[in-house]
C-alpha cells in the first residue's frame, strides 16, 4: 500500500472568495505535511461568530477555506513530528505555547512569541497547503476546519483523549474556552466576586462557567434573546437581564443588581460599539475590571472616557489568556470528564455540504452552536 502521507488529497471544503460572497463547498486539493506539520481528517467542525466576520474581511485574505473550531484524527505526519502520531484525536488552536520564549515565561500572558496569531492565512513557512485547480487557497488563523482535510503546524494543534465527544471538543477548540479562559487567566475572578457577562453565546456562557468554578456568588448574564436565560442558568448564572425589557441602560440595570455600586468584574462578549463604555460603566469605581472580548466589524469604537478615569482597568484577551499547553489541556480534561454542559451549547447540526443553512440558523433565537458533521 502507498503511504498516504505523500500524496495529495482531493476532498470538499467551505471556500469564501470575497468581502460579501456567498460561501461555496467545492473539491480542492490538500498537500501532504510539511516537517513540522501533520495532516488530519476532520471529524467535525463547529461555527463561531469569527467564522462571520471571515466573510465579512477579517483578517482580509482571500480565497479562503473557513473554520477553526473543530476537531480531528491525525491522518499523516510529518518527518520531524515526535508528539502526535497518525490516529491521535486533536483540537486545532489558533496560539501556540513554544514554553520559552520571553512571554511564555513571564506568567503574564499567552501570547507566546515563537508560535504568535496568524493573521495571514498562511502556514507558518509562509506558503499553504490547501489549493484549488491550482490557485492557493489561505486558511482562518491557523487551520482550516470546514474541510474533509486540512493541515496544520504541529504547534498549533493539542491531543485530546480519544474518548472525548467530539462536538464538545470542538466547543472548546475557540468559543467556549475563550469565555472561560477569561474568567480563569484574564480577569483571575476571586472567590465571592460578583460578575456581569455581556453576551451569551459560547464565549459569554464559557464566562459564566469560568466564574462559577472560581467562586463568583453573583453572576448576572445579560442578552437581549430571552432564550438565553436558561442557557445562562444551565452554566451558572444567577441573574438574567434582558436590556430590550428596560429603558436603562445596561450599566444601570447591573447597577441595581449589585447594590449600587457595580460589580467586580464584567466581561465584553458582543463586540456590539456602544457596550464597551458600558461594560465598564457596570464595574466598580477604582477596582472595577473589564475584560473585553468580542470582536465585530468596526476597528476603531466610541469610548466614554470618563469609564476608564476612575480607576477602572480595560484590558484586552485573546483565547481568554488560555496557554495551549498548560491551560487548554485542563479544559480538554474537563470537558472529557463532562464537568461543563456542553451539551446546552449543540443546538443544531449541517452536513458540510449544507453550510449555507448555517448562517442562516445562527439567525434563529434558539440557536447557540451550530456543529458541522464531515
Amino acid at each position: 500500500m502507498a503511504n498516504s502521507s505523500s500524496e495529495v488529497i482531493t476532498c470538499k471544503a467551505a471556500i469564501c472568495w470575497g468581502v460579501g460572497k456567498p460561501v461555496t463547498v467545492e473539491e480542492i486539493q490538500v498537500d501532504p505535511p510539511k516537517a513540522t506539520e501533520v495532516r488530519v481528517k476532520m471529524l467535525c467542525a463547529s461555527v463561531c461568530h469569527t467564522d462571520i466576520t471571515s466573510t465579512q474581511g477579517f483578517p482580509g485574505v482571500y480565497p479562503v477555506v473557513l473554520g477553526h473550531e473543530g476537531v480531528g484524527v491525525v491522518e499523516s505526519v510529518g518527518d520531524q513530528v515526535k508528539s502526535l502520531k497518525e490516529g491521535d484525536v486533536v483540537i486545532p488552536t489558533y496560539i501556540g505555547e513554544c514554553q520559552e520564549c520571553e512571554n511564555c515565561v513571564s506568567g503574564k500572558t499567552n501570547l507566546c512569541l515563537t508560535y504568535p496569531i496568524r493573521l495571514t492565512g498562511l502556514m507558518p513557512d509562509n506558503t499553504s497547503r490547501m489549493s484549488i485547480r491550482g490557485q492557493r487557497l489561505h486558511h482562518v488563523l491557523s487551520c482550516a476546519t470546514w474541510s474533509e482535510y486540512m493541515v496544520a503546524d504541529v504547534n498549533y494543534v493539542l491531543k485530546v483523549d480519544p474518548s472525548i465527544d467530539p462536538a464538545h471538543a470542538s466547543f472548546i477548540s475557540c468559543g467556549f474556552s475563550t469565555g472561560f479562559g477569561a474568567a480563569w487567566k484574564q480577569a483571575k475572578v476571586e472567590s465571592g466576586s460578583s460578575v456581569a457577562v455581556i453576551g451569551l453565546g459560547a464565549v459569554g456562557l464559557g464566562a459564566i462557567s469560568g466564574a462559577k468554578m472560581l467562586g463568583a456568588t453573583k453572576i448576572i448574564g445579560i442578552d437581549k434573546n430571552e432564550m438565553k436565560r436558561e442557557k445562562g442558568e444551565a452554566f451558572g448564572m444567577t441573574h438574567f437581564i434582558n436590556p430590550g425589557d428596560s429603558t436603562k441602560s445596561v450599566s444601570e440595570l447591573v447597577k441595581e443588581l449589585s447594590g449600587g455600586r457595580g460589580v467586580d468584574y464584567s466581561f465584553e462578549c458582543t463586540g456590539v460599539p456602544p457596550l464597551l463604555t458600558e461594560s465598564l460603566e457596570a464595574t466598580k469605581v477604582g477596582t472595577g475590571e473589564t475584560i473585553a472580548i468580542g470582536v465585530g466589524t468596526e476597528p476603531i469604537v466610541p469610548f466614554g472616557i470618563g469609564s476608564i478615569l476612575y480607576g477602572r482597568t480595560l484590558r484586552g484577551s485573546v483565547f481568554g489568556g488560555l496557554k495551549t499547553i498548560s491551560d487548554l489541556s485542563i479544559i480538554a480534561n474537563k470537558c472529557q470528564k463532562e464537568e461543563f454542559p456542553l451539551q446546552e451549547l449543540f443546538t443544531h447540526e449541517v452536513t458540510l455540504a449544507d453550510i449555507r443553512k448555517a448562517f442562516e440558523l445562527l439567525k434563529q433565537p434558539n440557536c447557540a452552536k451550530v456543529v458541522i458533521k464531515m
